[in-house]
């Protein structure tokens, strides 16, 4: 589903929180409710949704929307509260339960996902109320920001890839970590995953649910192997689908990506020189030139548009790694470059980057639901930075990133001439913000939970296939991984064959066996 949305470099799926030093939850992790051993949470877990009509443009009628309130800070919560933005579509058969739906991002909002793209999950209506959220810093729920600073620290970490004042560049990326701190209000101290699991919990019971029944996408599997470990008594059907490292660092997950994406590229450049059409021309290994070639130009003279910056070739690559998670848009994207390459004119690239250009830029501190019109422009961008920050416990110092500099720009540009600066921008983004969680590396194995269904899909090109495996290993028996032998980011919407035995076990408890795969020989329409 999502990872990446926006047209500027903003980190993948990696990991903080904003400039400031207050530290995240870790090991000590609070009870779940009021026990007698942690802080008394039991009025959110005893709180009653109230459902009504979305607002919003184009919001479908018969999705219902609500919020669940949930403390700012676990550790003390009574130190302020945060209201998180719920959708669902109900049940149409005999109802027994919820199930909670993440669409990936991190940065990405829940709740517009289900209302553009709901009609994929309607089978999973039978038996349950399909529902989703906006977790927290993202889209209607206390939306982080950086204000400018999401472009000056994407322009100053791009230049660190080239410039010859490497610590120059580290200030301007300090600076532009303070400026999120700035924009972001209080929540930017406690967003990250273990706190969003956390919510996870709170939303469970305020659902009227015993058991967690979860469906994450790409980071979404994160947030449900961190739940696992965080509540292993609470899981019931989870399926994790494009599955997340837990244990590299960001530096090995940048080369990976970079990897994954070139293989995704080199699929696509030999697809489209089957075509008369392709602007490349009909020879593949001369039209992978001509994509390095086109990237390099761009970035040495970038193209002027009518509606913001220029169009630079870190641009065009950030809006290709967006169009090559689906095989179902590689039309698109040949036709868009082509408009590109023949008539100077990007717009039709851009159409690859995340939606939402349009909604003006407005500061929110509070801890209420924000109007859709609300959300700031760098919303996705500046969640995606803060979670995967969050989440990292690497925080390398200025010394050793210049130190290391000259051997990652090899790294990188070694598993992709295309990707590779990119992803090595990615890379950069933490620094200056504080250190992320041990929690993930160093907790999350061997749960004791029922049995989870993990989707690996051979030819994903941001998370491999590898890491469904390790992860599997990583989690213990509790995990049973199914093989989409496929293309694309995640298999559940692009494969009719992964969507049905998904919805069995979710509807049913019926587990692929062990060994268990999908491929194009598979694909039929699954049962309704």
């Amino acid at each position: 589903m999502l990872v990446k949305l926006s047209t500027r470099p903003a980190v993948r799926r990696f990991a903080v929180t904003g400039a400031v030093g207050l530290s995240l939850l870790a090991a000590g992790l609070p009870t779940a409710a009021s026990d007698g051993t942690g802080p008394d949470l039991s009025r959110f877990y005893r709180q009653k949704l109230t459902w009504s009509g979305c607002e919003g443009e184009d919001m479908p009628k018969d999705l219902q929307c609500a919020k669940v309130t949930v403390p700012l800070d676990y550790a003390s919560p009574k130190a302020g509260t945060l209201d998180l933005a719920l959708a669902r579509y109900r049940a149409t058969g005999k109802k027994r339960g919820s199930v909670l739906l993440n669409f990936g991002g991190p940065g990405a909002g829940g709740v517009s996902q289900l209302a553009s793209g709901g009609e994929d999950f309607m089978r999973l209506t039978n038996g349950y109320d399909v529902v989703t959220f906006d977790p927290r810093g993202v889209g209607r729920s206390s939306p982080v920001s950086c204000g400018d600073g999401s472009e000056e620290a994407s322009a100053a970490a791009d230049g660190m890839a080239e410039s010859n004042d490497p610590r120059a560049v580290l200030r301007q990326l300090k600076e532009a970590a303070a400026e999120c701190a700035k924009h972001s209000g209080p929540v930017l101290p406690h967003i990250g995953t273990v706190n969003a699991a956390r919510d996870l919990d709170v939303m469970r019971a305020a659902l009227g649910d015993k058991k967690l029944n979860y469906l994450g996408f790409s980071y979404g599997t994160r947030l449900g192997a961190v739940y696992a470990a965080e509540f292993p008594k609470k899981v019931g059907r989870l399926v994790l689908d494009g599955v997340d490292t837990l244990t590299e660092p960001m530096s090995e997950q940048g080369v990976a990506g970079a990897e994954g994406q070139q293989t995704a590229l080199d699929d696509f450049i030999s697809w489209c020189t089957k075509d008369i059409a392709c602007p490349f021309g009909q020879d593949p290994r001369a039209a992978r030139q001509q994509v390095v070639q086109l990237v390099g130009s761009l970035d040495k003279d970038p193209l002027p548009t009518d509606f913001g910056p220029e169009f630079t070739g870190q641009d065009l690559v950030g809006a290709i790694s967006q169009a090559l998670y689906s095989k179902d848009l590689w039309p698109s994207l040949e036709r868009a470059i082509a408009q590109l390459v023949e008539d100077g004119d990007a717009r039709g690239v851009l159409g690859f980057s995340s939606g939402g250009a349009a909604l003006p830029f407005r500061r929110h501190s509070g801890g209420g639901l924000v109007d859709e019109n609300d959300v700031p422009l760098d919303n996705l961008p500046a969640a995606l930075m803060a979670i995967n920050c969050a989440d990292d416990p690497d925080r390398p110092g200025a010394d050793q990133i210049v130190k290391d500099l000259g051997r990652l720009r090899a790294e990188y540009e070694q598993a992709s001439p295309v990707f590779g600066r990119y992803r090595l921008t990615e890379l950069l983004m933490c620094y200056g913000r504080p250190k992320g969680t041990d929690f993930i590396r160093d907790r999350v194995h061997d749960v004791h939970t029922p049995k989870m269904l993990l989707v690996g899909t051979r030819g994903d090109p941001a998370t491999p296939y590898r890491w469904t495996v390790e992860t599997a290993k990583r989690l213990g028996s509790s995990a049973v991984v199914l093989d989409n032998k496929g293309e694309g980011h995640t298999g559940y919407a692009s494969s009719k064959c992964v969507q049905g035995k998904v919805d069995d076990f979710l509807l049913y408890g019926s587990l692929p066996p062990t060994g268990s795969s999908c491929g194009p020989e598979d694909d039929e329409t699954p049962a309704t």
